[in-house]
């Protein structure tokens, strides 16, 4: 059981780092606590699995047509919408 929960729980800590550094390289990314930033992770996990596979298919004639580009501005939605979602994460402007 275990080791179908190991890539699991490494994303959810790739996820969780790089949202720490995001938020240490720039100062629009702002976490009131650790915690708040664990559950970032995890909520941004979610969206990553669930919701950005509807957009990118939705979208899909876009993003060719701006050969891949329009894919960044789906990624600032979803972590959008995470800090929309959390209290205590917030992102200055998109």
């Amino acid at each position: 059981m275990l080791t179908n929960l190991t890539p699991f729980l490494l994303q959810w800590i790739n996820t969780a780092v790089s949202l720490w550094v995001a938020s240490l390289l720039f100062d629009g990314l702002k976490f009131v606590s650790f915690s708040t930033l664990i559950v970032s992770a995890l909520m941004l996990g979610f969206a990553n699995a669930i919701i950005r596979p509807m957009l990118f298919v939705l979208t899909l004639p876009l993003t060719l047509l701006t050969f891949g580009l329009f894919v960044l501005v789906i990624n600032a939605m979803l972590i959008q919408l995470v800090a929309w979602l959390i209290k205590g994460f917030s992102v200055s402007s998109f």
